[in-house]
Formats: structure tokens, C-alpha cells, sequence
């Protein structure tokens, strides 16, 4: 997985932190949390704000 494949990674932050709200995750914990991801296998400094609002957006989604 790389850092555009926002979706995949919600529905892997989903499957893995069932019991998260998205909203109160920081943005430190949630690029924490990408890069333990199993499949993850991009540049850990390749991420932005713009990413990881994207991911959490995404992850919103997947846990309505």
C-alpha cells in the first residue's frame, strides 16, 4: 500500500482499530498507525496533512 490508497488504508485502520473514532485520532497516532499497517510499504516522510486528512475522511466513511 502506498500513501494515495487512502481507502484501502481506512478500511485497514477500520478492521484493525474497530472500536476508534476517527475524529479523535492525531494526526502523529494516525501516521503511526498507517506505516505499522501489514501491506504498507511507502516512504514513511512522503505523507502530508492533505494525506492524512484524506485517510481519516476516508475512515469516517468506512465506520458509518
Amino acid at each position: 500500500m502506498k500513501w494515495t490508497d487512502t481507502i484501502r488504508i481506512a478500511e485497514e485502520l477500520h478492521d484493525k482499530h474497530p472500536d476508534v473514532n476517527p475524529l479523535t485520532v492525531r494526526f502523529t497516532d494516525l501516521h503511526k498507525w498507517v506505516c505499522e499497517l501489514e501491506d504498507f510499504d511507502d516512504d514513511p516522510n512522503r505523507s502530508g496533512e492533505k494525506i492524512l486528512e484524506a485517510i481519516q475522511m476516508a475512515w469516517i466513511e468506512e465506520a458509518q
